[in-house]
């Protein structure tokens, strides 16, 4: 009911405004209607008092009906053979699922002969699943699905069903009853197996409204308070849970049946029949005597009736029209918030609401676009490396993450961000997660909005640290105007992303048919991205033009004969390094000038000038053998180097490197205690690099410091002694203790990055794929 003294408080209410309106219209039904009210309470009081006996029968007689067919109902279940095999029998767990499954089909027949029961399963405790019409659920997702109203939490519900003890009647939210989302429910609990281990229990359910339903269409009903009670005397439902009427009998959570008359309101109450429920109704006393003052009272009831009439209809209409409005803004009020204050509008308050939660609801809807791309992310990446998902066909896939299909012709084109350090450098104080999905993002935009100006479509994914785009073509266009846009959007997205700094190289494969040619075009990308090698960074590599160049070049070797060895040899023998040099860089310019050398032959071929670099050496003869035995490590990391240029380079230094140690053998003869302390200092410092490798501030310098002596100098002394320089040394123990990291498979490619001295996973990346050829991640592969 309104209160009356919170009218002023509310004046700018929707029902303020109503009350004004309908109370200037219909004050003189009002009045009218008071009048005939109290005139006619005595008249209905001996009628009620002879009627309550017959509603209370009846009201009896239409509940034990609908809780009759409950208990038939979980009667039937219980002794269901179905489900005594499932709970009691010694059958294997392999065989329990179809069991359930024999009997949850049952239960759809159930569902059909028991149209007015609302809702029944089984809990299975052994699997800790309900068991329901048609369906088995885990525990939590039958709670979430069925009873998750925010009345009770799972961990209630749970003890509920399985320890509900003496009183099986229970009232129970239920998502599908209104308008209070309440059901009463009928709990059987199951005995224990053999074991003495708890079963489950059976549960029958019926919403409140059925039974309201029912009684409401009882002839003679009063509309006093219902109230179905459960052998302890509470309540499990009421027609009227908050009336005044109700308040007065109330001890606790018990209605006092003892008590039949408090403050002029009658309590009334009846057993039932088939259950331990009772069945009271609560009329207010002011009902009983209207009838006599009506009679005594005509002439004046004649001349109000009016009055009355138009108060009843004003406040009926008024709480007809309200209550909506007013279980809306229940509905929509925060119930947890502490400091936010309803707005005393209701209808401007409904439109606040309304604001809010469509932009909570924009805000999930980007949280599901988030997820929706990591998973469209691993779906791209099984299907570039040929392992296809066999669950979901790749047609239906593509559907469901909107990811329409013109054709099925397929290409791949792969990009290779080259500067990716001097790209995180100017991106201070972010994560390095942050920086990767950021330029990951970019080059996604990019390249998909490119392949849709072509006319043909795109799907950005990250593969093993490369950026993979997934071309799906245009369904009439020619092969040769494919190859063409397809080199054309590589172009424009290099072109376009070097405003953004970044040094990309692009692989592009060949036009494939079929989801089987998806992984084959990647693997070409992958070919065409190697020879990198030969042809250089920052460009664009075709496998179709590689392979023809390749097929029309014909040639099966490279130049370099065996008197150009052997002068070559005579050269480094004597220490001339300019002349070295020259021959040197003769002979790769006349290999390496061809349009596309293979790049086992490129190998082939620094390898084989590395190999007579160790000739020289040993013809000029190494007692201990120190120097030479350290020649193959400057190997490894000549062929580690990502481009022909790079090896190019490495190699003239250790042409250099070779010549300086001939011209040294020749013309120096250190003393045997000098050698010794160099052996020595040699071992302190490798001593300390193993003690040390783990801490990101050891390099050249802080070593020097440690020893006193200028970094570069303990470097080259260092050096002299062993054949490699102290980064180098610094990296390799770095990069063989992350090896043995790898192979556990326990931390992730950042967490070993920094256990072993590295500061971010990119310059750990770079530094392992320069020594061992091929990525962490790669490695951990085929580890």
């Amino acid at each position: 009911m309104l209160n009356i003294r919170n009218l002023w408080q509310k004046r700018e209410s929707v029902i303020v405004t109503w009350l004004i309106s309908y109370s200037v219209v219909l004050i003189v039904p009002i009045l009218i209607s008071l009048v005939i009210y109290v005139q006619a309470n005595d008249t209905l009081k001996s009628e009620i008092h002879r009627a309550n006996d017959s509603l209370l029968k009846q009201m009896r007689y239409t509940i034990d009906t609908q809780i009759d067919l409950m208990k038939r109902l979980n009667m039937e279940m219980t002794w269901s053979p179905n489900l005594q095999t499932l709970m009691y029998s010694n059958k294997s767990a392999i065989e329990s699922p179809y069991t359930a499954y024999q009997l949850v089909k049952e239960f759809r027949l159930y569902k059909t002969s028991y149209a007015s029961i609302d809702e029944f399963y089984v809990v299975w405790k052994k699997e800790n699943s309900i068991l329901r019409a048609g369906n088995i659920r885990d525990m939590k997702t039958a709670f979430h699905t069925l009873h998750n109203t925010g009345t009770k939490t799972y961990e209630e519900w749970r003890e509920t069903i399985l320890h509900s003890g003496s009183n099986p009647f229970v009232v129970m939210p239920h998502l599908n009853a209104a308008p209070n989302e309440t059901s009463i429910a009928y709990i059987t609990q199951l005995p224990n197996d053999l074991n003495g281990q708890e079963t489950g229990a059976v549960v029958v359910m019926v919403d409140t409204r059925r039974f309201q339903e029912a009684v409401e269409s009882i002839s003679g009903f009063s509309g006093g308070t219902l109230l179905i009670l459960d052998q302890n005397h509470e309540i499990l439902m009421s027609n009227q849970p908050e009336s005044d009427e109700l308040q007065l009998f109330m001890e606790d959570d018990r209605v006092q049946l003892a008590t039949t008359q408090i403050q002029g309101s009658e309590l009334f109450y009846m057993e039932s029949a088939v259950s331990d429920l009772k069945y009271a109704l609560i009329i207010p006393s002011s009902l009983y005597w209207e009838k006599a003052v009506y009679v005594r009272n005509f002439t004046y009831v004649s001349i109000l009736v009016s009055l009355i009439g138009a108060g009843i209809l004003t406040w009926f209409f008024m709480r007809r029209n309200y209550t909506p409005i007013q279980q809306l803004v229940e509905l929509l009020t925060d119930k947890n918030a502490q400091s936010d204050p309803k707005d005393t509008n209701e209808l401007r308050f409904i439109k606040r609401v309304v604001l809010h939660t469509r932009s909570e609801k924009h805000e999930i809807a980007q949280q599901l676009q988030k997820h929706q791309q990591v998973l469209r992310s691993n779906m791209i990446n099984k299907l570039l490396k040929g392992r296809p998902d066999g669950l979901v066909p790749y047609e239906d896939a593509f559907r469901s993450f909107h990811m329409p299909l013109y054709s099925n012709e397929f290409a791949v084109i792969l990009f290779v961000i080259e500067n990716e350090e001097n790209l995180y450098a100017k991106l201070p104080g972010i994560d390095i997660n942050e920086r990767n999905r950021l330029l990951h993002l970019i080059i996604s935009n990019v390249v998909e909005e490119l392949a849709v100006q072509h006319h043909h479509i795109g799907y950005v994914a990250e593969v093993d640290d490369m950026m993979v785009c997934l071309v799906n073509m245009k369904a009439d266009s020619y092969a040769s105007d494919s190859a063409r846009n397809l080199h054309d959007i590589a172009e424009e997205a290099q072109r376009f992303l070097d405003r953004f700094n970044m040094e990309l190289t692009i692989s592009i494969s060949g036009i494939h048919m079929s989801w089987i040619g998806i992984a084959e075009a990647y693997q070409e990308a992958i070919d065409a991205m190697e020879y990198k090698m030969v042809l250089g960074k920052k460009g664009i590599i075709t496998y179709e033009e590689i392979q023809s160049e390749i097929q029309s070049e014909g040639s099966y070797g490279y130049y370099y004969p065996l008197q150009l060895e052997q002068q070559l040899i005579n050269f480094i023998k004597a220490g001339d390094t300019k002349q070295a040099s020259a021959y040197m860089n003769m002979i790769t310019e006349r290999n390496f000038d061809k349009p596309v050398m293979s790049l086992t032959l490129a190998r082939c071929l620094i390898f084989n000038l590395v190999g007579t670099m160790i000739k020289a050496i040993n013809e000029l003869g190494d007692s201990d053998s120190s120097t030479l035995a350290k020649y193959p490590e400057w190997i490894d990391h000549i062929l580690a180097c990502d481009t022909v240029q790079e090896m190019q380079s490495a190699l003239a230094q250790l042409l250099e490197e070779v010549c300086a140690y001939a011209a040294n053998k020749r013309s120096i003869n250190l003393s045997q205690e000098r050698e010794d302390s160099l052996r020595n200092l040699t071992q302190q410092v490798t001593a300390y690099i193993e003690k040390n490798y783990t801490d990101v501030n050891l390099n050249v310098n802080a070593i020097g410091e440690h020893f006193d002596l200028k970094g570069s100098y303990l470097s080259k002394l260092f050096k002299n002694q062993t054949g490699e320089g102290l980064l180098d040394c610094i990296h390799k123990y770095r990069i063989q203790h992350a090896k043995e990291l790898i192979r556990s498979k326990q931390e992730s490619i950042g967490e070993i990055s920094r256990y072993v001295g590295y500061n971010d996973a990119a310059t750990f990346i770079r530094v392992f794929k320069k020594y061992e050829g091929i990525t962490p991640g790669r490695y951990k592969e085929i580890s």
